[in-house]
Formats: C-alpha cells, structure tokens, sequence
C-alpha cells in the first residue's frame, strides 16, 4: 500500500506541471485570437492546490439519474469555472465562496473543454470508444451536491468541433490537408470536420452526461468552423456543399432536438462581432440563424477583442460600457420576435490597456442593464475574479 502512495504522489508530481502548462496556455476567452493569448499573464492557480489534495484521486461514482425534472428559467449572473479547478477541493470551494458572498448566481463548468478533456468517466459506448482523458480529484457527484444544496445554477460548457482528443483519437473524423495529413490550427491542435454526425452525435452524448449529472443548461462552445491557422489548407471530408451557417444550424437542430427528453436549456456561445456582422464570419456563426435553434445566445463582448475603429473607437479596450452597450443593441436588433436571451460573456482579465478592475467589469455589467438585459457571465481563463466588482449577496 506504501509503495502504491508513493506511486500516486509522484504521478500527481508530474500531474501538477501538467496543471502549469494549461494555466500557462489558457485562452482569453471560450473564443479568441490566438495571438491574444501570449499577451495574457495570470497567476498560476495550480500553485494553490497542496501536495495532499493532489494525492487525492478517487474514482468517480456516477450512478444516479439527475437530469432535471422541468425547465426552470433563472436571471443568471455567472463566472466561469474550468475543469480543473472543479475537481480541486481548495479552488472549487473559493469560486463557490464568491457565490455565497456576491450577487453570483450560477456557474458555467468545464465538461468538455477546449482539449478535449471530460469531467468524468461518463459511460456512454461513443465515448468510452475515445478514451478521452478525464479531470480527477473531486468526487462528482458530492460537488454537484453542494452546487445544489446552495441553489447554484449549473451550466455545463461543452467544446464542440475544437476537439484534438476526439481528432487524434478517430482522425476519420478530423479536418485534413491535402496530404492526408490532420490539419491544425496555429497552436498546433487538430479539430473535428463539423459536417461529421458522428461527431455531433459524440457532443451531444456528452451533453447528455452532463444533464444527467444535474446540470440545468448546455452551454455549446466552438460551434464554429477554425479561423486561425492556414485555413486555406483546411479540407473537410464530409463536406456535402452545404454551407458552413447551414452546418452550424444543422449540429444546433439536432442537439436541442436529442436533449429535450432530459430537460435542459440550450445555450451557444459566438463571438462578440456577430452582432454586428452581416454575414457568418466567415466560420459559420450566421446569429439569425443560431438564435432560432437556442433558449440563450452567449455573445462574447469583450471590449478588448474589439477593433480599431469598432463602433467608431480607435482602442475598444477603453470603452469598456460603450462597446458593450451598442454591440447588445445590435444584438436585440438581430433578434427581432425571436424568443431567444442574450446572455452576454463579460469581459474580468487583462488584454492591452488599459487594465480592467472594479470600475471596467462594473462598467460592462451596468451597459447590460441599461440595454435591458438582465443576464451576464463573466470571462476570466485563470479563474480569478474581481470580486469587488461583485454586489454583496
């Protein structure tokens, strides 16, 4: 038994550097430039978990049925939670903490993230077949008791055709060059051919994990075709003529239509650009389309991923109430009669100047309201906070 701890440890040695490298390369935001993510430096929240909680890997006990009972709508007002910090018990308990104390409602949660990683050995057939790495640490069921317990409102983020794990795993299904060869984006990740059924069909399995784990809501992140990288190169295999927003409309048609038995609200996250864009970018996120297919649409309006010249603003970063004021206008516009809420992603990290506080993230939060949205999340990749910004519960 002593020799398997000390197995253990030195496995969660090297597991541990893992964590640093990830926080070292995390993205900006669910979608950003690439180029923007060197610019970002956070602190290292790996650093935090202690060499014990490390040594604590349990197997996950996912046997009970939890999918909601009905469809209960709340105003959410949310921060981000990555996979990682869910299952460690120190970082998960200090987000929830910022619940307890603040105005925050509801947690948006890794369960498929941007490499592919799951929250949990979920036991469907179609992804056990991916052998898709799994987050340990934390007992998933407890933590979604204790969300639960204090009313928090679970949402389940779930990357779609970003997925290197899935690619490298069944490169049937993955975007190639002409060669043969997996296609990858400038960070050197492959991504899964959006035309592919059986790749919906493995998005849409996880999403029913997760309802079934007790999430309320299924947020679909990347559901999108790549735009950095040498895209000229890109070949999709499964293409059938139909265009990238048709494609994009078709995987949303389906999984609203595979998950209406468990419950669920629908959510797609699109960059921020898409309310004022005439066409899908480019990439497949045509916003007249994607609303008629979601409960919330999740636009990403961080003022810094703004252009010069956005709005008339030669450096967006700067204007922080006014970007995010008229771009929800827009927003509204493109709604029309659609029954469909905009829930914007809020910008809480640093990217050019001037840095962003209290004033900035309050600023972003007050432009939602004042255009009459009543529902916000906010961005931070390190999971870090401005909590001041935050109203006391």
């Amino acid at each position: 038994m002593l020799k398997n701890y000390k197995m253990i440890g030195l496995i969660c040695i090297v597991c541990l550097a893992g964590v640093s490298a990830f926080y070292a390369k995390a993205a900006i935001s669910p979608e950003t430039d690439p180029e923007a993510i060197y610019q970002q430096t956070l602190r290292d929240p790996a650093t935090l978990i202690s060499a014990a909680e490390q040594l604590y890997h349990i197997e996950r006990e996912l046997s009970t049925d939890r999918r909601p009972v009905k469809k209960e709508a709340v105003q959410v007002k949310g921060i981000y939670m990555s996979g990682r910090v869910f299952h460690s018990q120190l970082l998960f308990n200090n987000l929830v903490k910022i619940v307890d104390d603040t105005e925050i409602n509801a947690l948006v949660i890794d369960v498929k993230d941007d490499d592919g990683f799951l929250m949990a050995n979920f036991e469907t057939p179609l992804i056990k077949a991916v052998n898709a790495r799994v987050h340990k640490g934390q007992n998933v069921e407890n933590n979604m008791d204790i969300l639960y317990e204090k009313n928090i409102y679970p949402i389940a983020r779930i990357v779609v055709f970003k997925d290197p794990t899935l690619a490298e795993s069944k490169p049937e299904l993955a975007i190639r060059k002409s060669d043969g060869s997996l296609w990858r984006d400038r960070k050197g990740l492959a991504w899964v051919d959006p035309h592919n059924q059986q790749v919906w069909e493995y998005a849409v399995s996880v999403a029913k994990e997760a309802a079934q784990l007790g999430f309320r809501e299924i947020q679909f992140d990347y559901v999108r075709f790549p735009t950095d990288g040498d895209v000229k190169y890109a070949n999709y295999p499964f293409a059938d003529g139909q265009s990238k927003e048709d494609v994009i409309l078709k995987f949303l048609t389906y999984a609203k239509k595979e998950l209406e038995p468990f419950n669920v609200f629908v959510a797609a996250d699109v960059f921020g650009l898409t309310t004022l864009t005439l066409d899908d970018m480019g990439m497949g996120q045509k916003y007249e389309k994607i609303i008629t297919q979601v409960d919330y649409i999740c636009p990403m309006v961080y003022p810094s991923h703004y252009g010069t010249g956005n709005y008339g603003f030669t450096n967006p970063n700067a204007y922080p109430y006014e970007i995010v004021k008229n771009a929800l206008t827009d927003g509204l516009k493109k709604n029309g009669t659609v029954p469909v809420i905009i829930r914007p992603w809020l910008q809480d990290f640093n990217l050019g100047s001037p840095s962003y506080g209290i004033a900035e993230v309050r600023a972003q939060i007050k432009a939602t309201y004042d255009t009459g949205l009543n529902e916000w999340i906010l961005w931070n990749a390190g999971n870090r906070y401005t909590k001041e910004a935050l109203l006391k519960e």
